[in-house]
């Protein structure tokens, strides 16, 4: 006969910065982790439990879905929720490896990072191998360039090897920045000599090097609001502040900047992220008189700025600036592949050398076998004519998406349709909330997402984007995509 937990030995903090189901999750991993609740026991109903808590019963099946999903526990039919009699293995390594402290030598103390910037979600594995998954920022696999691709590299490793056995330029390979140059000018209107342009390994390491000589300890930092979490993650942790600033349709608002104390902006113009607005022409003007003004520095994330799709395409913000007040953060994460590793920055002269300095610190530079092939990939025309393709592959994509979500759902508001890899479907009041319905879908093997567990944060905890649901469309074919609206919308009918 199984012996059935009455109750667990689990308080929740009502003060805290973390949600409760987030809480509750993390309690009842850490008692099975620790062994305090062992495998095969059965957990007291979501009903018991939340009557113990004094939290509400949604509460608590969020943190046992999650749970389940994560493989720690599992629901057996007519019976209850179980403890996994297979806890995943790597968490077990680590529970293991703390159980013998005396093994180990103390660590000195060190600053830790704020709470919300130490969401597991930042390095959690998949909660479970979902068949259909509309997740923000990733690519299409099956439009990689693989052909031209393996033709480049057979190449660069046909040559000479001397390449492959010395240090680079920390700055990247120059003929990778020329490239990225040229490009640069024709695209987004920025003139860079390549000498003001870095190689970094994805923007996450430029924002690293920004944040190292802008961003001493006590600095501000101001930043959409809601934005991209390595923002906060990043900044904070070198010690400044960040400060929340509204986005409306337009844009960053830029009058809430009036009257504050000098600061560095980030923001992301072209594609606000998550929201998916576009900065406004007049709105991108008054942030760099702002910004010259106060003798400070934007930094624009252009993450996803190669696809556009109605309307005339953007000068840059960095290609409006004349007085050099603009750092531009690109990445070839969206337009090839998050794999590559090949980002890069574009600075003003006078940040040259301390940008430089600060990447050698970080490493001595990206390997040079990618850096080649990307020069010639993108030399070569290759870059240009897989951009067209993949614009148009996208913009099919998106079309279905939209053409699913009307019919099926009739007059929805959407925001961030016009450019980009991802849009905003912004919930009427009468459905229930994003993460509700996310999931629901999770439980059908589909992927959409709540601001809370996208690559997002509210830095408000206002709860900007509780009816927001997020989806990113390029990694789905148009048949996948009609396959997964058909989910969606059985998840949407069982909670009506």
């Amino acid at each position: 006969m199984e012996i059935q937990i009455l109750q667990l030995p689990i308080e929740v903090d009502r003060a805290s910065s973390l949600s409760l189901q987030h809480q509750l999750m993390i309690k009842i991993r850490e008692l099975i982790l620790q062994r305090q609740l062992e495998p095969g026991r059965r957990l007291p109903s979501s009903r018991d439990l939340s009557s113990q808590l004094a939290v509400s019963r949604n509460t608590v099946i969020f943190a046992y879905d999650r749970l389940v999903s994560e493989g720690y526990l599992e629901v057996r039919e007519r019976a209850g929720i179980f403890v996994s009699p297979h806890i995943p293995e790597k968490s077990l390594r680590i529970i293991n490896a703390r159980s013998h402290p005396e093994t180990r030598a103390p660590l000195p103390s060190a600053r830790i990072l704020p709470m919300r910037n130490r969401s597991p979600l930042l390095y959690q594995r998949l909660r479970e191998r979902l068949e259909l998954d509309f997740r923000i920022g990733r690519p299409a696999n099956d439009c990689f360039p693989k052909r031209l691709w393996t033709k480049l590299l057979v190449e660069k490793m046909g040559g000479s090897a001397r390449r492959l056995t010395e240090y680079g330029n920390p700055s990247g390979l120059e003929e990778l920045r020329v490239a990225i140059g040229e490009h640069l000018k024709v695209a987004r209107g920025i003139n860079a000599h390549p000498d003001q342009i870095l190689i970094v390994a994805g923007s996450e390491e430029g924002l690293n090097i920004v944040a190292k000589i802008l961003s001493p300890p006590g600095s501000t930092v101001y930043s959409e609001n809601p934005c991209y979490k390595g923002v906060p993650y990043v900044f904070e942790s070198y010690g400044a502040t960040v400060v929340p600033i509204p986005v409306d349709e337009e844009g960053l608002c830029v009058d809430a900047l009036l009257g504050k104390e000098r600061g560095l902006v980030c923001v992301t113009p072209s594609h606000q992220f998550p929201v998916g607005v576009t900065m406004s022409l007049n709105r991108r003007l008054r942030l760099l008189d702002w910004a010259d003004s106060n003798g400070t520095y934007i930094v624009e994330d252009d993450y996803d700025g190669d696809f556009r799709y109605d309307g005339s395409p953007l000068t840059a913000l960095a290609g409006l600036d004349r007085s050099g007040s603009v750092i531009y953060v690109g990445t070839f994460s969206k337009s090839l592949g998050a794999g590559l590793r090949i980002g890069y920055l574009v600075v003003p002269e006078e940040l040259v050398g301390a940008a430089r300095e600060a990447k050698a610190l970080l490493n001595n530079g990206n390997p040079w076998l990618e850096q080649a092939v990307l020069a010639e990939f993108i030399g070569s025309g290759g870059f240009e004519r897989h951009l067209r393709k993949i614009r148009h592959t996208y913009l099919q994509r998106r079309n279905a998406l939209l053409e699913q979500l009307r019919l099926r759902f009739g007059d929805v508001e959407i925001s961030g349709e016009a450019a980009g890899m991802h849009l905003a479907w912004h919930l009427s009041d009468d459905r229930p909330d994003a993460r509700t319905i996310q999931y629901q879908c999770l439980h059908r093997g589909v992927g959409v997402y709540s601001i809370d567990d996208s690559p997002a944060i509210d830095l408000s905890n206002a709860g900007l984007g509780k009816k927001m649901l997020f989806f990113g469309y390029a990694c789905l074919t148009e048949s996948e995509i009609v396959s997964a609206m058909d989910r969606l919308e059985k998840a949407a009918l069982s909670l009506a």
